[in-house]
């Protein structure tokens, strides 16, 4: 079992939005964004799956990578891109129906040990942090750090999303360590009146180092 891939070396999964609401899912794709998380915890039965459904449409319209965290079995009903799922979902998900319906796999990982666990699976990336201290919730794990970042991608298989702690400040840093996609919430700024400018600049960002990351002799990792 081998998750179908979500990124080729001329599309990395890019800027890599993580939101609740399909209103934010589509200021995002409106601004140019193609990954995207939905992540939503604060709803339940039908309000929950209609949330789901609204925005896989919105990807489908935008023809963007949607993944949506945790509810497999309604990412599967929905037909949505892909499902991501943390360790302790991974003891209860259904990795064989999510492989016979086609969808990507991301999975998220804190330190070698989950990374090992998670490895088996095949997915279609994996996600690493925190790579630095975050805002968003209290964590249990110490930060990754560049240099352990820049290890995992060039020793894994598997495209790695980086997570945690990354604004524009950061963001060149962790491209060049080799990340093919970063994840963010507070560093997007969405809703600040240059929002839309913030956005835009955080996808040049991105680009034009992975432009640099991608002409790198082999065995060199650059990140200042």
């Amino acid at each position: 079992m081998q998750f179908p891939s979500c990124q080729t070396p001329e599309q990395p999964l890019g800027l890599y939005p993580l939101v609740n609401r399909a209103e934010d899912a589509a200021l995002l794709f409106q601004n140019g964004i193609t990954t995207l998380q939905v992540r939503i915890k604060d709803l339940q039965g039908k309000a929950l799956r209609q949330e789901l459904a609204a925005t896989v449409r919105l990807a489908e319209t935008y023809n963007a990578r949607l993944f949506i965290n945790d509810y497999w079995q309604i990412a599967i009903e929905l037909g949505a891109y892909g499902v991501h799922l943390g360790q302790e979902d991974l003891h209860t998900a259904d990795a064989q129906s999510l492989f016979q319906a086609g969808l990507r796999l991301g999975v998220s990982t804190h330190n070698p040990s989950e990374i090992e666990t998670a490895l088996p699976l095949q997915p279609s990336y994996l996600a690493i942090g925190p790579i630095f201290g975050t805002q968003s919730k209290q964590l249990d794990y110490p930060a990754v750090g560049l240099d352990n970042l820049s290890h995992w991608n060039r020793s894994l298989p598997i495209p790695v999303v980086a997570i945690g702690g990354i604004g524009l400040e950061q963001l060149g840093a962790v491209v060049r360590a080799g990340a093919n996609g970063v994840a963010m919430i507070q560093g997007l700024q969405l809703h600040q009146a240059d929002g839309a400018e913030h956005l835009n600049t955080l996808q040049t960002r991105f680009a034009e180092n992975y432009q640099a990351w991608s002409k790198r002799p082999n065995d060199e990792t650059t990140f200042r």
